[in-house]
This record gives C-alpha cells, sequence and structure tokens, in this order.
C-alpha cells in the first residue's frame, strides 16, 4: 500500500507496467499458490557418489550463446555429470523476444518464464547459468543490425565480467560468429564470446575496479553440431553413468525439455550420441587441434601447479587430504555411507586448513544498481591466487555437500502461509514478519549439533532457543523466528531497460541462482557434525498436499497488503464511437483479517463509470472482481485507464501478474495497475459472426471482442461436431496447427466450409507446416530457415490496392504500417503456388523482395486466405493498423450465401 499520490505519480506508476502489455492478460485471475518447479534432484546413492566423483577436480569451463535453449545440453551434461568440471552456461538474452507455445506471455514476462526454463534445465544438467543485460528485441537477420540495438562494449563488458567471475579453463561458443548462424543474436554471441576470450586479462579497456579481476582462458572452441565434419574433437555424450542409470545424453534430453514454451521437448535417445567440438585457438596444448583428446589437453589441472602454491607447512594437509578423498571413494558403500563420515571431516578440516594457510581468499565484484563498485577496489596482497582459491573452494564445498549427504541431514523452513502482506514488496519492512519453523533431520547413526540459525539478508528477531542435539533417527524443530520476507521478482527488472533494448540493473560477479537468491527468503543452518560445521542453505515454503500432485512447496512471498488488477494491459476502443462496456477490477488481500476497500477508476477525456467508487469487505487473503459499466466516447489515440484501490488510508497502485508453471519456479512481476487504450478508426463489418480457433500467443479473439465484432471461440476437438454454417468467417490463430492436433485431423471440415462459402482465415505456422501436407489449399514451400520481416519499419508495397481485403471495410493506407513493433511478417512462405493472390510485397533491407505476407485465392465458393503479418505481436500492442486490418480480415460473406454445414 502506498499513501495517496499525485496524477502524475500514477501516470509514471502507470508506465511501469506498459513495458510489458501482453503479461497482463494471462495474469488477471492470480492463482491462489504457484509451487516451486518440481524438478528432481539426484538423492541418496546417486547424489553421493556423484559428490564424491568430483572432490579434487578443478577443471572448469564456459559456454556462450545468445538465448535459452541455445545450449549444446549434452556437451553441458557430458562436462558436469559426466567429467565433474565446474560447467556454466552464459545467455546474452533471457528470450524475451521468442514466441510462447505454453501461454500468452510475451516481452519480459516471457523473458521470466525462459529465465527459470534454463534454471531448471541446469538443475537437471548441472551447470550454473548466467546472464548479460541484453534484451531479446526479436529476430535479428544479422550482428549489424544486432549491434543497432545492443551497445556492443556494454554488453561485450558483461561478458568480460562474467569470464573474470567464473574464471574458466575453457570457452566454448555455440555459434560461429558468421552469417552462417542465421540470426543476428546467435552471430554476436559467436563473436563477443571470442573477443571477450581475446581481452579478459585486459585491465586497461576492462578496470579491475569495475570488471573484476583478469583471467586468461587457456582455449577456445566452437560448436560443431552443424557441421560435424569440421570438428577436431567429438565426444560420446551418449555415454553410459550405471550411477545414475541413464547416459549423459539423455540427462540432456530431459534438460532440453524444460523449455516447454518454445516446444523443445526432446525424445531420451539411449546409444552412441556424439558431441562435436572445433578448437579455434590456445594458448595451450598440441598445436594440430586434431590431435587433442580432451578439450583440457594442454592444460594442467591436476593439483601438482597448484601444491606450489600453497605454503610449504600446508602442503603435506593437502597431500593428506586428497589422500583421503581417495580413500573415502574406495571405502564408500551405497547401503551405509556412515563409515565415510568421520573420514570426510577429517578431509574437510584439513582442506580448510589448507586454505587458511593459503590466503585471505579473493574479493568478489559487487556493484550497486547504478552499476558502481560497492566492493573489491584493490586485491589484498596476501589474497590467494585465483585459481587456488577457485580449486580450493569447489573442493571444499563438495567435501561439505558429501559429509552432509553421508550424515543424512536435511533441513526444512516452513511458513504457515504463501504471502505476507507489506506495504512494499521490494523495500521489505522488517516489522513485516511470519513465523517460521526450521526443522532438522538426522537420518543417519551419528549425533549432531544445530549451533545457529538465521535468514540471509534480513532481520530477524532472536532465537527463542540456543543450541540442539539431534540425535539419529530424530529431528528437531527449532523456535520460531519472525522474519522478514523478499518478493521473489525479477531481480534484473528493478531499473527498467535503457533505450528498451538493454536492462540497467548491471550485472555482478554472481551467477543467476546467486542473484535471484537477493529477492528470495532462505534459513542458513549451521550444523556441527563431528566436530566440523557445516552451512545448508534451505528455502522458506508454505508446504501443501495438493489432492492431484501431491506434496507442494510453495516459497513465502512478501507481496503488497492490496493488489488491484485490471484484465488488460492493453485495450482497443472505436474512436468517435458511442462505446459501453464493462470493466473488470480485481482486488486481492493478502492480510489476515477482513479489509474495507474503496475501487476507483481514472477515465480518459470522455469516458464515464457508473459509479465513481465501489466498496468491498474482503475476508482474510480474500479477492474479488469489482465491475464497472463505461460509456462515452473516445477520440483516435493512446489514452490511459487506471484502477485505484484505497484501503485504511493509503491507496495501491500496485498490481502483481504471476507466472505460474508446473516445470518452473513461480515469479511474480510488479507494474501498475493501469492500461492503455487504443482508440482506433476502424468500421467494423456489417452482420459479421466470427469463429476463432486460438493459436499460440494469440489475442486476435479479445481484439475482436474490443472491437464490437460478435466472435465465438470454437475449440478444436469440437470442431467435427460443431455447426460452421453460422460463422461469416473463421480465423486459426497463429501456429494454431502446431498446438492442437485435432485441428489437423479436422481440418478438411475448414475447407470444406471455405468451399460452401465461408472466408478462412489462416495466421502463419512454422516451418513444419511442410511436413503438414494438405493444410493448405494448394501448395506453400518454407525454407529451412523460413523468410521473414524482421524490420517493423519496412516499407510495404500492396500489389493489388483495390482488393476488398485492403479497401473493405477499412482502407489500409500507409498510416496502417506505422508503429509496428518488432517484425512484420514471420514464417513467410517462399514458394507460392500461382493460384494464390499476393497483396502484399515487402522485405528487409539488401533482401530479396517476398510475397508471402497477406495471400488469398477462391476456394469453390468462398475464400481462403494466408496471413504471415505478425498480428500476434501488433494486436496485444494496440497498434491502429493490425485493428484495421483484423476487421477487413474478418470481413466474410453476407449471410444470404452463407455455407450450409
Amino acid at each position: 500500500m502506498r499513501a495517496a499520490t499525485t496524477g502524475d505519480f500514477v501516470a509514471r506508476r502507470i508506465r511501469q507496467v506498459m513495458m510489458n502489455a501482453a503479461a497482463v492478460a494471462a495474469a488477471f485471475v492470480i492463482p491462489a499458490y504457484a509451487a516451486r518447479a518440481q524438478v528432481v534432484p539426484e538423492r541418496g546413492a546417486a547424489a553421493l557418489g556423484s559428490t564424491l566423483a568430483g572432490i579434487g577436480t578443478t577443471g572448469r569451463v564456459l559456454t556462450v550463446a545468445a538465448h535459452p535453449d541455445d545450449e549444446d545440453t549434452p556437451i553441458i551434461a557430458w562436462l558436469a555429470k559426466g567429467r565433474h568440471v565446474e560447467t556454466a552456461y552464459l545467455s546474452l538474452t533471457r528470450g524475451d523476444g521468442g514466441q510462447n507455445l505454453i501461454g500468452n506471455e510475451l516481452g519480459e514476462a516471457l523473458g521470466a518464464i525462459r529465465t527459470q526454463e534454463l534454471l531448471s534445465a541446469r538443475r537437471v544438467d548441472g551447470g550454473t547459468q548466467y546472464f548479460t543485460r541484453a534484451y531479446d528485441f526479436g529476430f535479428s537477420k544479422n550482428a549489424e543490425e544486432t549491434y543497432q540495438h545492443w551497445p556492443k562494449d556494454s554488453i561485450l563488458g558483461d561478458v568480460v565480467r562474467v569470464v573474470r567471475a567464473f574464471r574458466p579453463h575453457v570457452m566454448i561458443a555455440f555459434f560461429s560468429g558468421t552469417p552462417l548462424d542465421g540470426h543476428g543474436h546467435h552471430q554476436v554471441s559467436g563473436l563477443l564470446a571470442r573477443e571477450a576470450y581475446d581481452l579478459a586479462a585486459d585491465t586497461v579497456r576492462f578496470p579491475v575496479q569495475q570488471f573484476g579481476l583478469p583471467w586468461t582462458p587457456s582455449k577456445f572452441y566452437r560448436s560443431a553440431r552443424q557441421i560435424p565434419d569440421s570438428a577436431t574433437l567429438r565426444v560420446n555424450t551418449g555415454e553410459y553413468d550405471p550411477l545414475i542409470g541413464r547416459s549423459f545424453y539423455e540427462v540432456s534430453a530431459e534438460s532440453r525439455s524444460q523449455h516447454k514454451s518454445q516446444g523443445f521437448g526432446m525424445l531420451q535417445r539411449k546409444g552412441v550420441m556424439y558431441g562435436y567440438l572445433s578448437r579455434e585457438t590456445a594458448r595451450v596444448g598440441p598445436s594440430n587441434a586434431r590431435s587433442e583428446q580432451s578439450i583440457f589437453d594442454g592444460v594442467d589441472t591436476t593439483w601438482a601447479p597448484l601444491r606450489a602454491m600453497i605454503p610449504a607447512s600446508a602442503q603435506p594437509q593437502l597431500d593428506s587430504a586428497l589422500g583421503a578423498i581417495a580413500s573415502i571413494r574406495a571405502q564408500y558403500r551405497a547401503q551405509d555411507p556412515s563409515p565415510i563420515v568421520q573420514p570426510l571431516v577429517s578431509a574437510l578440516r584439513q582442506l580448510r586448513g589448507v586454505s587458511k594457510a593459503s590466503g585471505n581468499g579473493i574479493a568478489l565484484l559487487i556493484t550497486n544498481s547504478s552499476g558502481q563498485s560497492t566492493g573489491f577496489a584493490r586485491r589484498d596482497p596476501k589474497a590467494t591466487p585465483t585459481v587456488l582459491w577457485d580449486a580450493l573452494a569447489t573442493t571444499i564445498a563438495r567435501t561439505e555437500q558429501a559429509l552432509v549427504q553421508a550424515a543424512g541431514i536435511a533441513v526444512e523452513a516452513t511458513a504457515p502461509q504463501a504471502t505476507l502482506p507489506t506495504r512494499d514488496p521490494v523495500k521489505v519492512d522488517v516489522n513485516d514478519s511470519l513465523p517460521v519453523t526450521v526443522t532438522v533431520f538426522n537420518r543417519g547413526r551419528m549425533p549432531v549439533k544445530v549451533t545457529s540459525t538465521g535468514v540471509a539478508g534480513i532481520g530477524l528477531r532472536p532465537n527463542e532457543r540456543g543450541t540442539a542435539d539431534v540425535a539419529p533417527d530424530s529431528a528437531v524443530s527449532l523456535a520460531r523466528w519472525a522474519v522478514a520476507f523478499h518478493s521473489n521478482s525479477p531481480w534484473w527488472r528493478a531499473s527498467g531497460r535503457k533505450g528498451l533494448d538493454w536492462f540497467h540493473t548491471p550485472i555482478d560477479s554472481r551467477n543467476e541462482v546467486e542473484q535471484q537468491d537477493q529477492l528470495s527468503t532462505l534459513v542458513r543452518t549451521w550444523i556441527e557434525i563431528g566436530g566440523e560445521h557445516v552451512t545448508i542453505t534451505t528455502p522458506v515454503v508454505y508446504r501443501y498436499a495438493d489432492p492431484v500432485k501431491g506434496d507442494q512447496q510453495v516459497p513465502v512471498s512478501a507481496v503488497p497488503g492490496i493488489t488491484v488488477n485490471l484484465a488488460s494491459a492493453m485495450e482497443y476502443m472505436r474512436a468517435g464511437v458511442p462505446i459501453e462496456r464493462n470493466v473488470p477490477v480485481r482486488i486481492q488481500s493478502s492480510y489476515p483479517h477482513e479489509a474495507k476497500v474503496q475501487v476507483r477508476l481514472e477515465l480518459p477525456e470522455g469516458l464515464k463509470a457508473d459509479s465513481v467508487e465501489r466498496e468491498r469487505v474482503l475476508p482474510a487473503n480474500g479477492a474479488d472482481i469489482v465491475w464497472f459499466r463505461v460509456r462515452g466516447t473516445v477520440k483516435e489515440g493512446r489514452q490511459q485507464l487506471v484502477a485505484l484501490a484505497l484501503h485504511d488510508g493509503s491507496m495501491s497502485t500496485n498490481a502483481v501478474y504471476n507466472i505460474q508453471y508446473d516445470h518452473i519456479t513461480p515469479m511474480r512481476l510488479y507494474g501498475a495497475s493501469g492500461m492503455y487504450i487504443a482508440a482506433v478508426n476502424v468500421r467494423i463489418p456489417p452482420r459479421a459472426r466470427v469463429g476463432y480457433i486460438k493459436g499460440v500467443g494469440d489475442a486476435g479473439l479479445e481484439a475482436l471482442e474490443q472491437l464490437d465484432i460478435a466472435v465465438e471461440a470454437i475449440e478444436p476437438a469440437a470442431l467435427a461436431s460443431t455447426n460452421l454454417s453460422r460463422f461469416t468467417s473463421i480465423v486459426v490463430g497463429p501456429r494454431a496447427y502446431e498446438a492442437h492436433a485435432a485441428l489437423v485431423k479436422q481440418n478438411a471440415r475448414l475447407l470444406d466450409y471455405a468451399k460452401q462459402g465461408g472466408t478462412l482465415v489462416v495466421q502463419y505456422g512454422a516451418q513444419n507446416m511442410n511436413a503438414l501436407p494438405g493444410l493448405t489449399p494448394y501448395p506453400l514451400q518454407w525454407a529451412p530457415r523460413a523468410a521473414r520481416v524482421t524490420m517493423e519499419q519496412a516499407p510495404v508495397t500492396v500489389l493489388q490496392p483495390t482488393h476488398p481485403l485492403l479497401t473493405t471495410p477499412n482502407r489500409i493506407g500507409a498510416s496502417d504500417w506505422a508503429d509496428w513493433v518488432q517484425e512484420r511478417a514471420t514464417y513467410m512462405p517462399s514458394t507460392i503456388d500461382r493460384r494464390y493472390t499476393s497483396l502484399l510485397r515487402m522485405n528487409d533491407p539488401d533482401e530479396p523482395a517476398n510475397d508471402g505476407g497477406l495471400l488469398v485465392t477462391s476456394l469453390g465458393k468462398g475464400r481462403y486466405v494466408y496471413v504471415t503479418l505478425a498480428l500476434f505481436r501488433q494486436l496485444p500492442a494496440g497498434v491502429p493498423g493490425a485493428a484495421r486490418i483484423l476487421a477487413n480480415l474478418v470481413n466474410g460473406v453476407p449471410p444470404a450465401v452463407a455455407p450450409k454445414m
């Protein structure tokens, strides 16, 4: 809740949420709870065996590409799981500009989904995740175009930061850095990866205080998965691991299948599956790249060179610890790991002694929201050499993990509810609190002691209990802590975007999980096992049993006490025409008591509501939808409508948009409770009645409703039994054939509808339309990389200016092509049967013209229209021309000759 504010403040808050109009409609009905991603990590003997196998491995590999789903998951899984190498993936973007096969979220909301999909993938394949600040502005034809959107030096600086933070021995770019990559973002990722390899040690261009300590990777490879003959090295990612019961390729297929929003589910194939790499340059290793047996050839990843960096007095400790680890591996028995607990304690004590004797550690570069360094001014002269620090830190962390697993220790932290009402979910007040119960389970055979429990990063009240002994086969619930909670909101959105194409919030040395931990509430429990302390970090969750899904664990979040959501962030209205429309406003209380709320609308000039204010009394944690009837006339142009909620003397314009899917951890996007109104001078077809089969990320049906055109949704599964004759036109949404198998099966009935006199409008499908013959009445062919026009301002040539689709009921002119967003057309056919009439011609600069933007053909008594114009992006953005074109497309045949089916 916020105190009453001025109209200017409300308008500024509205602009924050308008950056992502498409997210709002999907989030109007906010689920009560959103459980954590259900990727099940390795547990028990398999987990402990893998951890033990990785202790002492020092290799580090950084892979680089442009988007979520670009990564070579077989290589990542083979390195991280098969060779226990610290492996990271740096994605330049979060995939904001892509398409969405599982919902209507686009833009930043889709970027949040795809971020979480990458983290789910890394939980499966064992990798670490990084991003730069680049925003995915959509498909780009080449690097030159991409650099018009992304400031090269800034994004290169981000890549250098990550290289210096992760300090890889080897870098792998998944793209070539040439036009062969087929996407400007891909090409730039390949270029920047190589430049960062070359420049990561340059402290003049990239000063230490801003970018971290210099680092020199030893070798640079590129993926050769597209051209295996160019590979200098191949690895069998299909290698079977009996410990986990799968091959690393099978693991990678599960990892890649987390990219559900992009439809990348994969078969988990068994057998030999090769991954291909090509060495481009190296500072070490054989001169003949094809003679290599490993990407680490020439890179000494043993402890021999590291031992020389350790004081002589500590070297025997290191030798003893590494020898003990080897003995522990031999001694380990899956059915009873208790005999290795004390040896692990001894090894851990020795490794910590080596670390203490070797220096004070290395400083991490942490920046504030303005990109200024807030820590690490210069390196401590007693600091540990970075390569030694990395090896010791990784080895100690893995030994601690193995000790916890062998001792059978688990920690749970639960709260009695999923949300905590607060006046500001971003700036958490320590007085906004909930009790948390921390339970420590000892399922092993050795007693342990809890010595302390705290909550990371936020204030808390004193512990009501001191230390606690936990006997074997028992559990101890610690006293309840009243703690403040964080918001579980995307951290990278905190400061908005610069120039729309890159985020303002800087990155630093932390990986994505560490960054997101800033906005999650975590309990840290210090446990003494055999005289050594380990720290276990646990998220605070609300836990409940779902009758279908079973155990559900919801991250507890701070949320505004009162939130107010409109159904859309953008709606069309017809300009200069009397409007009468219901406006629903959803109000949600997170308070544990009744809350009296007054709701108001701030309306644009020309509109009035049937009530100045409505009042509701919400029950504890309750919600309601308040309806206003709005009437009047609006002038042409973009207007703003704001919903306000008043409670307890304060006004809230907080809108929270939940992103919830079973395969990802939920996130909340915060913005203002407003929407834009696109008032368009548009004529609607008389007596039109449209049947609409929704596609992927499709706002067409809602746009027709907002334009006062009668429209009815048709479920693909009901096509066989639906009376189609009552529709003057039927629209098939974008990529609907890909999303609905029933639609493919019933497509002949749609074609018959057109033959009987109806108008069938089909929006674009992807290249897989080639594999589904008979979907279109006459042949269309798509290139392997389908043509598209990505310059949203690309000139449009009208080939048939008198055609009814361009004149009736709206005459489409130059102004209708203004203010388009992201792209003109996508997945355009390259070969068009002569029986189609092409109405438009367009192309990106220096590319051949394409006539596949809008095609029409007579079909029996009716007509068939194929549309590759990117209406799915324009309609949610309220582009006026898109509304006028849509109205023309559904201008079907008069009822007198309507088909009878």
